[in-house]
């Protein structure tokens, strides 16, 4: 047989394998078989209805799995590469944790030997012996520039989360990066105007107005008219405070005109409420939403101006005249030191009081330039003062909490059943079962997350507006069981959060309960109500903190004293009780409505902890809190 009647007879018996017939269908080689009408085209490039294109083409050097990070983990089982914040959600538990894995550290060495003017090698081969092509010409392109600046970025994240410089020492890059987030602190001028917008705000019935189903008027209408209703009532606010500045609204009677007095005096609103917290808390609502809807192309057209400009920071104060350099001056640790009189001499405090005026004067006069006065370097470090002080306010009394619970806890083996942590499902209302030990780690690693939140809070606070004032995340209103709620996802506050929680599983080795964090659904709707959830948990801890350091002082009174001993057997008894009660059933998975939306989720343990102070009232050890000045956990302390 010649050799060409051979090729035929292959051809054939090819044909005839995978030819369209009901054997060849119901065969284990049904994906091969070829539909006699189908084109060469569709055979080749054809893909399943539920595939998604833009997963077959991942820019080289990301993430597979986020796509807009650059990667920094190999996995050698999954032969696929990650970012670190992906990899760990991917690789937490099951056979995944298994996975072995190298560093990416081959495109960063190359980077920076090119940055140092090197050349990189002519074949291209990495240290650990993978061949690696480079193309010269790409080096240039828009994407490794991208990339450059995303690598930066994220090279930058540990050094914002890293703990503060002590005074005395190097400073480095730290307070560069927490500038870049601090807001500026209000001049007297600012705070007359601030006070003139939370009036507009209280009489505003904004939200009323927009967020409901079944008004007259088309929505974009709406907007517009109370947008405008409340920039009158602005202006006539501040012809009656400042009539000279009043008559320069009113010349032209145009909203478009005054563009710059509106974003200004919305700007001092949201630099002040990201500052303080626990101010504007009826009326910051209103302004995001007003602002948020603002955005929308439709209602910027019918407005013709904008509401929105950018956060002034201490960065970009100091940026705008050169004057960086401040924040790198070993001296502006202590210039911004927190002062402590807590179990210290009168003398050590005033001693320390002199020390940062002396460099708060020294930097001042350092850095004042052209532009910039004395007094605005003064106020640049008093905006980072400011930022220590809502640390220790809102930082501080989780450190605490962890304090006491390594004091008075064991981690594995408690004393006695008073010293156990340990709940059960269905016991004191608890949704969830862990022993002595689970519970112990999961009580930890909850107050070691809302540490890591709070210390970066104002990062999370500029990335949360920029998400709810973004032009290309809408939102949707939505009944999310709670009433009518503006639903939208928060990429970036999202993105920031799994960051967070990433190192904060790293720093404590494992991980208990779930690791889902709620964002744009129903539990947490938008990033404004997932800042102002995890704003508020100093107001749980820091009544808490505050009882059980004035016990000792309680029990300096005979009676008092006599009734803690005859109720719980010593002062440490009735301390280890508290906190006992608070570490069970503060985290125990409890207060959602439904059994759906409670659990060990990032949220619900938040959720727990406020439904355990509704409940402190049913508690035997509440009058102890109201001895020691206690009214509630939305008071003053």
């Amino acid at each position: 047989m010649s050799s060409a009647e051979d090729t035929t007879q292959q051809q054939t018996a090819g044909s005839s394998k995978h030819a369209f017939s009901l054997e060849n269908i119901l065969s284990a080689d049904h994906e091969n078989v070829e539909h006699p009408t189908a084109s060469k085209d569709a055979l080749t490039g054809a893909g399943g209805w539920d595939e998604e294109a833009g997963q077959e083409h991942v820019a080289a050097g990301f993430c597979v799995e986020c796509e807009d990070q650059p990667a920094q983990v190999s996995c050698e089982t999954c032969l696929d590469n990650f970012c670190e914040v992906c990899f760990a959600a991917q690789h937490r538990k099951g056979t995944r944790k298994r996975h072995a894995t190298k560093p990416l550290s081959g495109p960063q060495e190359k980077k920076a030997k090119v940055e140092e003017g090197v050349p990189p090698p002519a074949n291209g081969a990495a240290e650990n012996g993978d061949e690696m092509h480079v193309d010269e010409a790409a080096e240039d392109s828009d994407d490794e520039l991208e990339r450059a600046a995303t690598e930066a970025a994220s090279s930058k994240m540990d050094i914002v989360l890293s703990s503060q410089p002590t005074p005395g020492s190097a400073v480095g890059e730290w307070f560069i990066e927490r500038a870049k987030y601090i807001p500026m602190r209000l001049t007297l001028q600012e705070r007359k105007f601030l006070r003139l917008l939370e009036a507009a705000l209280n009489v505003s019935e904004y939200t009323d107005k927009i967020d409901t189903i079944g008004f007259g008027l088309s929505k974009a209408k709406r907007i517009v008219h109370q947008i405008r209703e409340l920039c009158a009532i602005l202006s006539g606010l501040v012809l009656s405070a400042d009539y000279k500045k009043g008559q320069d609204l009113f010349q032209g009677r145009d909203f478009q005109s005054n563009e710059d007095f509106y974003q200004d005096i919305f700007e001092l609103g949201r630099r002040h409420k990201i500052m303080n917290p626990d101010k504007m808390r009826s009326t910051y609502g209103k302004l995001i939403y007003l602002l948020q809807d603002s955005q929308t192309p439709e209602v910027k057209d019918l407005l013709s101006f904008s509401c929105v400009k950018p956060i002034k920071s201490v960065y970009k104060v100091l940026e705008q005249h050169e004057a960086l350099d401040l924040l790198r001056d070993d001296l502006i640790s202590i210039a911004t030191k927190e002062i402590y009189s807590e179990g210290r001499s009168r003398r050590d405090i005033q001693k320390d009081i002199k020390n940062k005026e002396r460099a708060i004067e020294t930097l001042s006069s350092r850095y004042a330039c052209k532009g910039l006065n004395q007094e605005q370097v003064r106020q640049c470090i008093y905006s980072i003062s400011d930022n220590h002080a809502f640390l220790r306010t809102n930082r501080d009394p989780c450190d605490r909490m962890i304090g006491y619970l390594k004091e008075y806890f064991h981690p594995t083996h408690p004393e006695n059943s008073k010293s156990s942590l340990a709940i059960k499902t269905g016991k004191g209302g608890a949704r969830l079962t862990h022993d002595h030990q689970k519970q112990y780690a999961y009580v930890l690693q909850s107050l070691t997350l809302w540490r890591e939140i709070l210390h970066d809070m104002f990062h999370l606070w500029t990335l949360a507006e920029g998400d709810l004032l973004s032009e290309n995340v809408p939102y949707r209103l939505r009944d999310t069981g709670q009433g009518l709620n503006r639903v939208q996802a928060a990429p970036k506050t999202s993105r920031m959060m799994h960051a967070i929680l990433n190192r904060a599983q790293r720093a404590i080795g494992a991980w208990v309960g779930s690791s889902v964090i709620h964002m744009g659904d129903h539990n947490v709707p938008n990033a404004l109500m997932f800042i102002d959830k995890y704003s508020q948990v100093y107001r749980i801890l820091l009544p808490i903190c505050n009882t059980l350091s004035q016990i000792p002082s309680l029990a300096e009174n005979p009676a008092l004293r006599s009734y803690i001993e005859d109720e719980w057997g010593s002062t440490e008894g009735l301390s280890r009780e508290i906190l006992a009660d608070f570490f069970r059933h503060g985290f125990d998975g409890s207060g959602a409505g439904n059994y759906f939306d409670a659990g060990s989720c990032i949220d619900g343990r938040l959720t727990s902890a406020w439904n355990w102070c509704s409940t402190l009232e049913k508690k035997r050890f509440f009058p102890v809190f109201l001895l020691t000045g206690f009214i509630g956990f939305d008071g003053e302390w």
